[in-house]
C-alpha cells in the first residue's frame, strides 16, 4: 500500500510592510520558489505539483505584484533581506532558491549576499547584468536608461498602463500559449505600477557579474531563445551570452532550452524537470 501524502497548504497573510506573501506546499527538504515581473506564485503551480511530494515548497509573490500590497523602493533588497528573515524564522535547513526572471536577479543577489543559507540555486531565465546584453553598455548608461525607463512607467495614465501591461503580456517571447499570454495580461494589469517601475529601474541598473563570485553553492541556470528571433537569438548566442555572463560564478551548469519562450516551466516542463531532478538528486 502505498504511502500517503497529505500536503499541506498554507497561506501567510501580509502586512503592508511584508516584501512578500508566501503559500506553502508539501513536505520535505525546502524549496523557495520566486516569481518575476508582475507574477503570481501560480507562475510555479506545475513545478510545485511535480516536487510536492518530495519538497516542501515555500512559493512567494512579491509585494506590489498581483494585488499584494507593494513596498517602498528599494523593493527588491527588501525582499532578498526579508527572504533571509524568513528562512532564519522558519528554520529552514539550507534550502533550493528557485527563481523565475526577475525573481532569478532576487535569488542571485540573495545567494552572494547570504552564501551560507542556501543549500542549491536555480534561476529561470535571467542575467546577472541584464542590460550588459546591449554591446558595450556600461552600469552609468544602465543606470540612466533604468531611470528613464521608471520615470515613464510611473508618469503613465491608468489607461496606459493598463495598455502597457496588456501589450507585455501577449508579446511572443513570453509563452506559446495563448491562454497562458492572456493569465499574464490579467496580472499585469493587477499589479502596482510604481512597485513595477521600482522593480525594474533595480534590476536594470544592477550588475551581478562580479558578485555572483560569492555564490558558493551549486548552481543550475536555464536559457531560452524562442520569440527573440528578431533580436538575432538563437541556441548558440544565447549560450554564448549565458557562459560570458557567468564566467565568474564556479561549477556553474547552463542548460538552454530549444522548445520554450521565457515562461520554461509552461513551455517545456518535462525538459526542465528532467535537468531540474538531475540537479536536485531526485532522478
Amino acid at each position: 500500500m502505498k504511502t500517503l501524502l497529505i500536503a499541506l497548504t498554507l497561506t501567510c497573510a501580509v502586512s503592508a510592510q511584508d516584501a512578500f506573501r508566501v503559500q506553502v506546499t508539501g513536505k520535505g527538504q525546502p524549496v523557495i520558489l520566486i516569481p518575476g515581473l508582475s507574477s503570481s506564485g501560480e507562475t510555479w503551480d506545475t513545478t510545485v505539483a511535480h516536487y510536492k511530494d518530495r519538497f516542501e515548497c515555500h512559493v512567494l509573490t512579491v509585494a506590489g505584484f498581483v494585488g499584494v500590497p507593494r513596498v517602498a523602493a528599494p523593493m527588491l533588497s527588501k525582499v532578498r533581506d526579508q527572504l533571509a528573515d524568513y528562512i532564519r524564522a522558519k528554520k529552514l535547513n539550507k534550502p533550493v532558491i528557485i527563481g523565475h526572471s526577475l525573481g532569478g536577479f532576487i535569488a542571485m543577489d540573495f545567494a552572494a549576499s547570504y552564501p551560507d543559507l542556501a543549500g542549491k540555486l536555480v534561476i529561470v531565465d535571467m542575467y546577472p547584468f541584464t542590460m550588459g546584453l546591449s554591446p558595450g553598455m556600461t552600469v552609468e548608461q544602465a543606470k540612466t536608461i533604468a531611470a528613464q525607463i521608471r520615470k515613464s512607467i510611473a508618469g503613465m495614465t491608468p489607461e496606459a498602463y493598463e495598455a502597457y501591461g496588456k501589450a507585455g503580456g501577449a508579446t511572443n517571447n513570453m509563452t506559446a500559449s495563448a491562454a497562458d499570454k492572456q493569465r499574464l495580461i490579467a496580472w499585469s494589469v493587477s499589479s502596482d505600477q510604481t512597485a513595477v517601475a521600482d522593480a525594474l529601474y533595480e534590476m536594470f541598473s544592477t550588475d551581478l557579474r562580479d558578485d555572483v563570485a560569492k555564490i558558493a553553492i551549486p548552481t543550475l541556470v536555464f536559457g531560452t531563445w524562442l520569440g527573440n528571433e528578431g533580436y538575432g537569438a538563437n541556441h548558440a548566442s544565447v549560450d554564448a551570452n549565458l557562459h560570458a555572463q557567468y564566467t565568474k560564478l564556479k561549477g556553474v551548469e547552463i542548460q538552454v532550452s530549444d522548445n520554450a519562450h521565457h515562461f520554461i516551466m509552461w513551455d517545456d516542463p518535462q525538459w526542465m524537470f528532467s535537468h531540474l531532478d538531475s540537479f536536485l538528486g531526485t532522478k
